[in-house]
């Protein structure tokens, strides 16, 4: 017995130690075939490190779980910047035999913790989640296309994941919250029953931007019936419940191929009114479960068809709530008589053959009667027939309704009817009346309420014409804590409307937000206005502002606004502003942009187009000033969170339909790590370019004075181009604060000194709002003021070479260097330097890797550079020669970087003046760098010209495709009208039947 024992524990041991071992002895193997698979299936890019992928044989026992952690599938292409699934934690079990004979690895389970989830459909049609390598492979022999994965998947789960749904084709949307899904089945049978089950605290779903469904509840029992060999799946038992209104589907769902065959029927499983008041958006709240129901309710419908592209199935549902009653239990009243029939129906899935008929909708809110009637064919054009009635006392509705917070009085009537096509060049005759007599807000928020609110609106169109539509708001006034407000307005037409428009009163702004607050907006100040305006906007459009009537006045004090998209903040102290047609003049405005000061007068001209026509440009001229201005509070830095466009986060966009200039005058500006100050000049902003026109300031000791365009007329493709005068700015300063001259010139930051340039140059900014380099060109001169030239590795390598000991330090004095941009590179055109009885010249170039490609000439008395050198140059150029000249050229050649340079002689003559022989040199280097610019130049233009031409070719043969499907179809017209001519030709003809006899009435028969 003791050695059963013993053996037991032994055995036990081993099993432990096999265990622990198996996922570190297997843990390559499997991460290659992971990689392996990923690679050649999955067409998108899978995110995850080495080492957050770990094995463990005790988590998932029997099987071997998988698990990475922090895993992401970023799209390609067109979703480039979108996410399709971020998931912290996802986990795999293996079958452990799959694993130790190594044939295939069999998936068992798969487990996704916190996932967030992005489905998103193009306008085009095509789905994010469409990653799936196509299979090339399939005519192949069985035996060479084995899979290393089985996916013999049993069951799943999603704990606490996020999903998004967008398909922007229809357009359609649902989100889920705190999803929990679990699921069961034996995918490595072809015919078997799958059991799921789903959660989801939050479900909301949208269509053409409206929530038809808002922060739902849905609980989702579901079982199928599998048939993967017919890509049959069948809903059996199924329960799912949204709020508290159940339903079940029946049917099936065919995917033979990209297409999907749906014939779903669908029902409410309960018949109380309760379940379809659950689903109405902003009834289901905590409160909820208290409210007090009566009636009954049908509801059906179906979804049946193919889906394929754009094409959708055919669809419809029917409601019908018979006597529906519901009362909140601390409101005095209920709303009863609710009595719906309504359905919606669309047999072919063409959106246009959409029919939606509201035969009765009503209801009592109290007293209340609120009737309507409705029948929409069509969207596109849309042909309506309906009215509404009601007549609302406020107070009446509180008492049945709860509205959180705010307190509302007065009578509102509506009588509106609508009869007609709605299209781009049509509009029912319609006749609304809408009145609110002595209206009355007061919110919680704020103990004044808005008092004596009344208003008379009519929308009138008697012909069906767009530009017969009038929009008459004949009353509008209102008092704020005695302050009054009153204004009219009348827009006839659509297209082109004529207005006539009046407002006159206080806006407290601050009292106005608190009754009615605005999410992510705070807004507090007051505006004093008096303005009124007549005349037609095509006038406006034309600019023929002597047929345009308007005039008026207003004062704006204490104006904050901040918003989520402006968390900086606007700050208005005071400002007076004075309108007449053509322009409004603005005096004496001051304030704060964020931290900064402004003070700001000047003229606004054509603010009647900017605001009621499309494209027109707003135009302006202001002076603005600034004591202490910080542009880095205005830069937009990038999040790292992924973008929906392709406009990127770090570009400072300049805005379009602008043609502003401004006067600008500020002590000091910040900008990145520098102080400017004294900052002066013009900025002309148009066309979505910005123009600097003679701006001047001073900073890091230097005086600068620019001239020049940024340009975001291309977000992906921000240009600049820019003329620079500096003077007196010291190398070091300006090597640490401009990252232009880090990359382009180096040497900048090993010199003590001064130095002014004249310099222009033009190129591509990156996304992060610095220099793309290679894109940069421009010209220009440096002019070294004053410039020691002390412990430089170059000129250190030189002096060793040489043994020239003099020139290890020297000082530069009133210097000219002309220099280049090209491709960018720095090409520094020959300058010559006198350090004693040496004569040097210098030239040459660097690029933007650092990489130094120049040429150093020296003129030196014979003998003096030593026993080395003089042996290599007696053997370039003769030994006779070298003796009697008594000056020799040594030609020196500078690679490497400036941290670790390369100097090596390259050649020597006693003819050659040094001047001449570094110009050839670097003439030779800039001719170079010009060819292989234009061919790169030509390269880009030859690869737009070709996909241009490409693209024409497509559309010409879509053209000749498309002509010859038609002139096919014509003939198969022609041939079946002849064949039905010739049928009825044919055809015996039938007698007509013979008339009854009748007897002759009119005839009197003689005795």
């Amino acid at each position: 017995m003791k050695k059963v024992v013993i053996g037991f524990f032994v055995f036990l041991a081993v099993l432990l130690a096999v265990a622990a071992l198996v996922p570190v002895l297997f843990k390559d193997k499997i991460k290659q075939t992971l990689d392996k698979e990923i690679a050649k299936n999955i067409n998108a890019n899978v995110i995850y490190q080495t080492d957050d992928v770990s094995l463990s044989l005790f988590r998932d026992f029997p099987d071997v779980s998988l698990s990475v952690e922090n895993l992401a599938i970023v799209g390609v292409d067109s979703f480039a910047t979108d996410t399709l699934a971020q998931i912290p934690s996802f986990r795999m079990g293996l079958d452990l035999m799959s694993v130790i004979t190594g044939d295939e690895l069999k998936i068992n389970s798969v487990t996704l913790d916190e996932p967030k989830v992005r489905l998103i459909v193009l306008k085009s049609g095509k789905a994010n989640w469409d990653i799936m390598k196509p299979d090339t492979t399939a005519q192949l022999p069985a035996d060479t296309v084995a899979s290393d994965f089985a996916m013999a998947i049993k069951k799943w789960e999603i704990n606490n994941g996020t999903m998004f749904y967008d398909d922007l084709s229809i357009p359609f949307g649902m989100a889920a919250y705190n999803v929990n899904h679990t699921g069961s089945g034996d995918f490595a049978k072809d015919v078997f029953d799958m059991d799921s089950k789903t959660t989801s605290d939050r479900f909301t779903m949208t269509y053409d931007g409206v929530n038809y469904i808002e922060n739902g509840k849905l609980n989702a029992d579901v079982t199928m019936a599998m048939d993967l060999d017919k890509s049959l799946y069948t809903f059996k038992d199924n329960n799912i419940r949204l709020n508290e209104l159940p339903f079940t589907f029946e049917g099936t769902i065919l995917m033979p191929d990209e297409a999907i065959d749906f014939d779903l029927t669908f029902k409410a499983t309960e018949t109380d009114f309760r379940n379809v008041l659950s689903v109405v958006p902003g009834m289901y709240t905590e409160q909820f479960k208290d409210i007090s129901t009566e009636g009954k309710l049908s509801f059906d419908g179906y979804f049946k068809g193919r889906m394929v592209d754009t094409l959708m199935p055919g669809f419809g549902t029917e409601l019908k709530i018979i006597n529906g009653m519901f009362k909140y239990p601390d409101l005095p009243q209920a709303a009863r008589n609710i009595n719906v029939d309504m359905r919606i129906d669309n047999k072919d899935g063409n959106p246009n053959n959409t029919i939606v008929n509201v035969r009765q909708l009503h209801l009592d809110l109290g007293k209340n009667p609120i009737d309507a009637k409705v029948l929409v064919e069509g969207l596109e054009p849309m042909k309506v027939d309906g009215n509404v009635k009601a007549s609302i006392d406020l107070t009446e509705m509180t008492k049945v309704f709860p509205i959180e917070g705010m307190a509302l009085q007065g009578l509102l009537k509506v009588d509106a009817d609508a009869k007609g096509v709605y299209s781009k060049t049509s509009m029912p005759v319609i006749d609304a009346d809408m009145r609110l007599t002595n209206g009355y807000i007061k919110s919680k928020d704020f103990p004044a309420p808005i008092e004596h609110l009344n208003m008379v609106a009519n929308i009138l169109n008697k012909t069906g014409n767009t530009d017969d539509t009038r929009i008459n708001i004949q009353n509008f006034n209102m008092t704020l804590e005695g302050e009054p407000l009153s204004g009219r307005a009348l827009i006839a037409g659509i297209d082109k409307p004529a207005f006539d428009f009046d407002i006159k009163g206080i806006l407290d702004l601050t009292k106005l937000t608190k009754i009615f607050p605005q999410e992510g907006m705070t807004v507090s100040g007051r505006i004093n206005a008096n303005v009124a305006a007549k005349g037609k906007l095509s006038d406006v459009e034309a600019e023929k502002y002597n047929n345009i009537t308007a005039n008026g006045t207003m004062d704006v004090s204490n104006l904050n606004f901040v918003s989520t998209d402006l968390p900086q903040g606007i700050k208005i102290n005071k400002a007076n502003a004075v309108f007449n047609n053509e322009r409004i003049e603005l005096k004496n405005m001051s304030g704060h942009l964020g931290k900064s000061d402004i003070q700001a007068n000047g003229t606004i001209s054509n603010y009647l187009g900017y605001a009621l026509a499309d494209n027109q440009a707003l135009r302006g001229n202001f002076n603005l000033s600034s004591n202490n201005f910080n542009v880095n509070e205005w830069m937009v830095e990038e999040t790292g969170e992924p973008v929906a466009s392709t406009e990127e986060a770090g570009v400072v966009e300049i805005p379009a339909n602008l043609d502003i200039t401004l006067n600008v005058n500020a002590k000091q500006v910040a900008y990145d790590n520098l102080k400017l100050n004294n900052v002066n000049g013009r900025v002309l902003v148009k066309d979505k370019v910005a123009r600097l026109d003679k701006v001047t300031f001073n900073t890091l000791g230097g005086t600068f004075a620019t001239s020049g365009t940024y340009n975001t007329q291309d977000l992906r493709k921000p240009l600049f181009d820019m003329a620079l005068d500096v003077q007196n700015l010291n190398f070091q300063q300006a090597f640490n604060a401009f990252n232009t001259i880090k990359v382009l010139a180096p040497i900048a930051g090993v010199l003590d000194g001064t130095f002014s340039t004249n310099f222009k140059f033009a190129g591509e900014l990156a996304q992060d709002m610095t220099p793309v380099f290679k894109t940069l060109d421009g010209a220009g001169v440096i002019k070294v003021l004053k410039a020691a030239v002390r412990d430089v590795k170059i000129v250190d390598k030189i002096a060793s070479l040489t043994h020239l000991e003099e020139i290890q330090n020297f000082v530069i004095e009133n210097k000219m260097i002309d220099a280049q941009i090209i491709d960018g590179s720095l090409v520094i055109k020959p300058f010559d330097l006198k350090i004693g009885d040496v004569q040097m010249s210098v030239g040459g170039s660097n690029n933007m890797q650092g990489q130094l490609d120049y040429v150093t000439a020296l003129n030196v008395p014979t003998g003096k550079v030593g026993k080395e050198i003089n042996t290599r140059l007696a053997s370039m150029i003769g030994g006779t020669q070298l003796q009697a000249a008594e000056r020799v050229t040594l030609n020196l050649k500078i690679g490497g970087t400036l941290a670790d340079p390369r100097v090596s002689l390259a050649s020597g003559s006693v003819k050659e003046q040094a001047t001449n022989l570094v110009k050839d040199v670097v003439q030779s280097k800039l001719d170079d760098a010009k060819i292989k610019l234009e061919q790169r130049k030509t390269q880009a233009a030859d690869s737009i010209k070709n996909e241009l031409n490409r693209k024409k070719e497509e559309a010409e043969q879509k053209a000749r495709e498309e002509l010859e499907k038609k002139r096919k179809e014509a003939e198969q017209n022609i041939k079946k009208q002849a064949t039905d001519k010739i049928s009825d030709f044919l055809k015996p003809k039938t007698k007509p039947a013979a008339k009854p006899a009748t007897t002759d009435t009119t005839k009197v028969g003689t005795k």
